[in-house]
């Protein structure tokens, strides 16, 4: 019997283990695709109502058109999703910096326990926290704000009564989406080459030049990753937003007043209760139009990270 192996050629004889861990690596990957598509056919095949049904046989439109009651709801979870990472990306590369380079061993260690620990507690806690806790605390740093920079639209009064604002659940997904982002910015930063910190070392730079110069390059792609990964979970969080927000159905740029843009979560989430007939089709229109976003942004953050994989710990 002829062999097709080339002359020289050694081939690796398949056992039963190897056929049988091949076999479940393409069943679970053939199975993500598979949910993926299912779950996109569902949300398609569920909007077509939303966009045949005239708007005033629809209560959750109010008599307006969909493309109306849409921007708001996509403009508000974008808005509140940015504001949240502006604040917690610097402060993520600054904990996982810190952790990986600068603190003790112990302390480095419990620290990393305490931040993969808090992305364990469930959003219901923090929107517990954000409502009756964090919303009180931060109202009179909202009038001095408003008092000294009312003149900018971000913080033009009237402020809000309870402090329940647009910056207040942004400062909630903030901590939520700090634990996702550190985590993968330590461990990104930990795989930086050890001879090129020496060598930076040795050639007369500090530590922060030393940082600066072979650690923040290297990990560049693991930090996109890792803010594109929190980016999603501000975009597609719920009750939190549900619980802190009080929206309305605006497209507003103030961060203290008690107007707020709506999300598309949680507008699912506090509409969905009462919906009834073709108004439960315009919400799963409004999850169809938060998949696509999600789905663009982890497009653009794979994107982003595939020009420089070969020089980041994040592949």
């Amino acid at each position: 019997m002829s062999s097709t192996a080339a002359p020289g050629q050694i081939t690796a004889v398949k056992r039963l283990g190897d056929r049988i861990f091949s076999g479940s690596a393409l069943t679970a990957g053939s199975l993500i695709l598979a949910v993926l598509a299912a779950v996109s056919g569902f949300l398609l095949l569920q909007s077509v109502p939303a966009f045949t049904t005239p708007t005033d046989e629809l209560s959750i439109l109010r008599g307006i058109d969909f493309g109306a009651y849409v921007l708001p709801l996509i403009f508000g979870t974008l808005w509140s999703a940015a504001l949240a990472l502006i604040m917690a990306v610097p402060l993520a590369i600054g904990i996982a910096l810190f952790i990986s380079h600068y603190a003790p061993r112990r302390l480095a260690q419990g620290l990393g326990y305490i931040i993969d620990l808090l992305a364990a507690v469930p959003s219901v806690v923090f929107g517990l926290w954000g409502a009756n806790v964090l919303a009180p605390i931060v109202r009179p740093f909202y009038v001095s704000l408003s008092e000294t920079l009312g003149w900018l639209p971000l913080f033009a009064p009237p402020v809000s009564g309870t402090g329940r604002t647009i910056l207040t659940a942004a400062i909630v997904l903030a901590v939520m989406v700090l634990p996702v982002i550190t985590a993968i910015c330590r461990e990104v930063f930990i795989q930086t080459p050890v001879l090129h910190e020496e060598a930076a070392l040795a050639l007369g730079a500090t530590r922060w030049e030393m940082v600066r110069m072979t650690v923040f390059p290297f990990a560049r792609a693991g930090i996109v990753s890792g803010a594109m990964l929190g980016l999603g979970r501000a975009l597609g969080e719920t009750m939190a937003v549900a619980m802190v927000l009080s929206s309305s159905s605006i497209i507003t740029v103030n961060l203290i007043s008690s107007t707020n843009s709506p999300t598309i979560a949680a507008n699912i989430a506090l509409s969905f209760p009462e919906a009834y007939g073709a108004n439960v089709n315009v919400l799963i229109a409004t999850g169809l139009i938060l998949f696509a976003i999600t789905l663009v942004v982890n497009t653009i953050a794979r994107l982003i990270v595939n020009r420089r994989k070969d020089f980041s710990g994040a592949n």
